[in-house]
């Protein structure tokens, strides 16, 4: 990354299954660009028409995969979907986007540890008996201990990624 260039930054999250999905991505990207930093959002790839869903799904599949390649930086967004668990395809992003050695920076509401916000019993199962996690962590230890750093935001998430990428880089 150059001091020239805008780092790029992958937007990773369930926004993309909002029902103002562009909008949202046009949201995340326009705070991207007030923070001097170029927002990659999934609906920026085009996808060919006239594939079967299963190839569809192949073909974002590897589009985003390029997209975190191709980043400095993702900005996940980490808040409960569907459950009490961040999105899958987001944790599977924030996965990638570590083993390639890029920083992530996660955004969720906190509600303090996992065994303080997930229902469970004095023993600290849950209702279908497993385990809570209990490392005071806010998140999945696989999670938070391999992001760079999280906001209670994304507003939030935005400057403290470009502050963390800027020490980082010395820009």
């Amino acid at each position: 990354m150059s001091a020239a260039a805008h780092p790029k930054v992958y937007l990773a999250g369930f926004d993309v299954f909002r029902g103002d999905a562009v909008e949202r991505g046009e949201y995340l990207k326009r705070l991207c660009r007030e923070q001097g930093l170029e927002g990659l959002y999934p609906f920026d790839n085009e996808v060919p028409g006239g594939l079967a869903p299963a190839e569809q799904a192949a073909q974002i599949c590897q589009l985003n995969l390029a997209m975190i390649r191709d980043a400095d930086a993702v900005l996940a967004n980490l808040n409960p979907f569907r459950g009490s668990e961040p999105d899958s395809g987001t944790a599977f992003e924030v996965g990638a986007a570590v083993a390639l050695g890029k920083p992530v920076w996660a955004y969720f509401e906190p509600r303090g540890s996992m065994r303080q916000w997930l229902p469970g019993d004095e023993a600290g199962r849950d209702a279908d008996g497993y385990f809570i996690e209990d490392f005071g962590l806010p998140r999945n230890l696989m999670l938070a201990c391999s992001w760079a750093g999280c906001s209670a935001s994304v507003e939030e998430g935005v400057a403290a990624l470009r502050r963390h990428l800027r020490g980082a880089s010395g820009i």
